[in-house]
């Protein structure tokens, strides 16, 4: 059974939980496979934490940020480059999982329908993936592809921790706000977890506390990925 870092009663388990997803995200982190296509998946053996939101949310800066790398998931300013799943392979022990971004606009009809179908499937039908973490940008309002997402993980029964991304760019006020506003759209989602995480790529703020909850889903031990 996994206990989520919040519910950790005592300072000393805390620490403990916060050394764990240390060296966890300490470990070799290697980019191990990228598809298009679900027939072409890498085989079910580590378990999976994928990372989803709306292009340009910052998904590839929050993986890099966690595992402590620059370039190990690619970044940039243009947002729909990520167009399929890319696999990273954490210390043989988790496997994280970059997805597509959804809801831009100036990606050709046709090739977003392709890729995002790929993204919806992979969500529904993977017994392996063991949380989705819905990266939502703290300066934006929540959109209807947001709530989107989080009704097909409610359906699909995959559990789902969101997380603010950003957040070092609005200011304290508007930061509260927006914390309220997508802690009451959380609680009216069945497989949501009931914690929102705020975080920043670039100061690092809650990517420590971040690593300890994803820890939690990691193997025991070591396992061959081939």
């Amino acid at each position: 059974m996994v206990v989520s870092f919040r519910e950790l009663k005592s300072d000393v388990e805390r620490v403990k939980a916060f050394e764990k997803g240390r060296q966890l995200f300490a470990g070799e982190c290697q980019f191990v496979f990228g598809t298009q296509c679900l027939e072409q998946l890498p085989p079910q053996i580590l378990p999976e934490i994928a990372f989803v939101g709306r292009s340009n949310v910052g998904k590839s800066s929050l993986i890099n940020a966690l595992v402590g790398q620059r370039r190990l998931a690619r970044t940039s300013s243009d947002p729909g480059q990520t167009k399929q799943l890319n696999f990273f392979n954490l210390a043989s022990r988790l496997m994280l999982v970059d997805m597509p971004g959804y809801g831009y606009a100036r990606v050709a009809k046709r090739v977003k329908e392709g890729w995002q179908q790929v993204m919806f499937n992979y969500l529904r039908g993977r017994p392996i993936l063991r949380r989705v973490v819905v990266l939502l940008d703290a300066r934006i309002e929540l959109k209807d592809h947001d709530r989107d997402i989080m009704t097909l993980l409610d359906t699909a029964a995959v559990s789902f921790q969101v997380v603010l991304t950003k957040c070092d760019d609005i200011s304290e006020e508007r930061l509260v706000s927006k914390q309220a506003e997508v802690e009451m759209e959380i609680h009216s989602h069945p497989a949501a977890f009931p914690y929102l995480s705020v975080t920043s790529s670039r100061t690092g703020l809650g990517v420590d506390m971040l690593r300890a909850e994803l820890a939690e889903f990691a193997s025991s031990s070591v396992l061959s990925v081939k």
